[in-house]
């Protein structure tokens, strides 16, 4: 009997979560507008910086639909591996992006506290309630997969942010509304940004870690190589990598050294079965070699 080759569905994670990322993206491109155009209409710096954050949200948003949709073309002799990684490369550019949003804020806050502008509290309270309800439900709709997918959870902090940002608003336009204290908004503008860069810097670790091709966290490759020398008929395993390719997708490759009258299939169907069990690992080409083979003794 011959062994099954098959592999798990190639099927990323992401883009199981497609339809709720594109309904986000719709809420937050169409409260953008409302957002830019009130406060055009009413002069609010504080209206027009947080359609500018939301502005940031559907650039992120869309690059993270843009990468699930291509991450689905098929294989080639080229791209072995597909365009799955355009979604890690998604969730890297959110991280810079992030980055860039946060610094702008810090900016923003900066130059208030030398001359904190006037800004008109019913308005913004007004237009920030409405926001906070659309980042809620874009919030709402991203949590899910942002638990299984990077470039998820890149724009879910993208929405988390600007959920915040419209909170600190709120709070800012409820302060200056009853009180007239200008200083609130620069005060939550620059809490904000400093909310957002520990979180920001998690995502870009994460992303560089993929790319980099490094174990998946939590994974020792040493420990596995153990526990799988324990297994009956392998007398020793050489070369073994592990990595990921996207997110929800671990790869492995290494070479098992057959004990003597061990069956191969047998211990190919151990080892991979360990593999997807113990360690989620699902796409996995184990070379199976006999004891006499000398490549084992020199690996790279």
């Amino acid at each position: 009997m011959g062994h099954d080759h098959g592999h798990a569905s190639a099927a990323t994670a992401g883009a199981r979560h497609r339809r709720p990322l594109l309904i986000a993206f719709a809420l937050t491109a169409a409260y953008m507008v409302v957002e830019l155009v009130t406060g055009l209409v009413t002069g609010s710096l504080a209206l027009l910086s947080d359609a500018a954050h939301m502005g940031t949200d559907v650039l992120g948003l869309g690059m993270a639909l843009a990468a699930i949709t291509l991450a689905q073309r098929q294989a080639t002799s080229q791209r072995t591996y597909g365009t799955y990684r355009l979604e890690v490369l998604a969730a890297l550019a959110n991280g810079i992006l992030l980055f860039g949003v946060a610094g702008y804020v810090l900016y923003e806050a900066w130059q208030r506290f030398a001359s904190p502008p006037a800004v008109p509290g019913l308005p913004m309270l007004a237009v920030a309630a409405v926001g906070l309800i659309v980042n809620l439900i874009s919030f709402r709709l991203l949590a899910a997969g942002s638990k299984e997918s990077l470039n998820l959870k890149g724009a879910y902090l993208e929405v988390f942010s600007d959920m915040l940002g419209s909170v600190g608003v709120i709070v800012a336009a409820i302060i200056i509304f009853t009180t007239g204290w200008r200083y609130a908004d620069p005060l939550i503008g620059a809490g904000i940004g400093l909310f957002i860069l520990p979180r920001t810097w998690k995502l870009t670790a994460q992303a560089v870690r993929i790319l980099m091709e490094v174990a998946p966290p939590g994974l020792d490759v040493e420990q596995v190589r153990a526990q799988i020398l324990t297994l009956p008929g392998v007398a020793d395993v050489h070369d073994l990598h592990i990595w990921t390719v996207t997110s929800g997708m671990e790869t492995a490759t290494g070479h098992v050294v057959l004990a003597d009258d061990a069956e191969l299939h047998s211990v190919l169907d151990r080892v991979t079965a360990l593999l997807a069990e113990e360690y989620h690992v699902t796409h996995a080409t184990i070379q199976c070699e006999p004891g006499s083979h000398e490549e084992h003794a020199n690996p790279i």
